[in-house]
């Protein structure tokens, strides 16, 4: 009759991959996975959408409106320097902005990057002088703004 073949030496236990692989792992794939989704809204930005400096300086921002119960009003415009030679204005040109909260006037700044703080936001920056108005409001609440800045006394 037939003989059963004879029993060898046990089959080898499936290899496990060792800790530091399987962390070397998860630490390399939530690598790519934040890097990837950083530069994600870069590089596939349409070509044809202008940036947010290009849309902010398309023309002087000028607002006057009711916000929460409170008057805002605004203007920002073109300043060239006296004496600037007219071809080098465009070059040598800053921008003014105005904006009062009830009557009474709000410090604002501009950044190198062409957004807007003030003194109530003064950690915050806002792309427009509207936006930066508004937030001001929000923060003020019931409060008033000083009826003159302290540089002015």
């Amino acid at each position: 009759m037939g003989t059963t073949p004879a029993a060898g030496p046990p089959a080898p236990a499936p290899h496990r991959p060792a800790r530091r692989a399987v962390l070397r792992t998860a630490f390399t794939t939530t690598l790519v996975a934040g890097t990837a989704g950083a530069l994600a809204p870069v590089l596939l930005k349409d070509p044809g959408t202008p940036d947010r400096g290009a849309r902010r300086s398309q023309a002087p921002e000028r607002f006057s409106e009711t916000y929460r119960g409170r008057h805002i009003r605004g203007t920002a415009s073109a300043v060239v320097p006296a004496g600037v030679h007219p071809g080098a204005a465009a070059a040598s040109t800053t921008t003014a902005a105005d904006v009062t909260i009830d009557g009474r006037p709000l410090h604002v700044m501009r950044r190198a990057d062409g957004s807007y703080l003030s003194e109530v936001n003064h950690y915050e920056s806002f792309p427009t002088l509207l936006e930066t108005a508004r937030a001001a409001v929000d923060e003020l609440g019931t409060a008033h703004l000083a009826a003159t800045t302290p540089h002015t006394i």
